[in-house]
């Protein structure tokens, strides 16, 4: 019979990671300040104070973080603004997604209107905008909130590295095997016990 050898490497345990929201995924998916001022000048919509904005949300977290800082140590401090901050992210991350489906419909409505062979796609009476008219409106106005909330996104992780003093990173929670019962896993560890 062979003996292990006490000196044999343990085996490493690989626990994934579900990816938390950045910021840089919301730049790819929400449109910036020159085509946010592009689509609301093209749509008749007001043009957003973009700068204000970030700057609003910049000073309100700021603000924030002072009004509790002596109720609230440095680790819970950067706890809390780090939950924040994600609400922050993940809300304008929705928006822009919400956003990129607008725009796709619009774009399909669109295609389907100039087609002169599909009667479905005809305008309807005098008066009223067509369905693809409709969806280009509904884009645009997606446009400009997806970008408020971009905005307000950048102000908020700008804030979390002033009052923090490190850029901000989102929560990367382990994922839970849902496959992997307690009774299971009580099994293994009993088992285990036994040699």
């Amino acid at each position: 019979m062979t003996r292990k050898t006490a000196n044999s490497p343990a085996t490493a345990r690989v626990v994934p990671l579900r990816k938390g929201t950045t910021l840089q995924m919301v730049r790819l998916a929400c449109p910036d300040t020159a085509q946010c001022t592009l689509i609301a000048e093209s749509f008749g919509l007001p043009v957003l104070d973009s700068d204000g904005i970030r700057d609003l949300h910049e000073k309100l977290l700021v603000d924030t973080a002072a009004s509790l800082s002596e109720g609230l140590g440095e680790r819970a401090m950067q706890i809390h603004l780090q939950r924040i901050v994600g609400a922050f992210v993940g809300s304008a991350y929705g928006a822009g997604q919400f956003y990129s489906r607008a725009v796709t419909e619009a774009r399909d409505a669109t295609a389907k209107a100039a087609c002169d062979d599909r009667d479905e796609d005809v305008d309807g009476p005098v008066g009223f905008d067509s369905a693809a008219q409709r969806k280009r409106e509904f884009a645009a106005d997606m446009a400009l909130q997806s970008h408020a909330l971009r905005m307000a996104a950048e102000g908020a992780v700008t804030a979390y590295e002033q009052v923090v003093g490190e850029a901000w990173k989102p929560f990367e929670r382990a994922i839970e095997n849902p496959g992997r019962s307690i009774d299971r896993k009580a099994a293994e560890m009993q088992m285990a016990a036994l040699g």
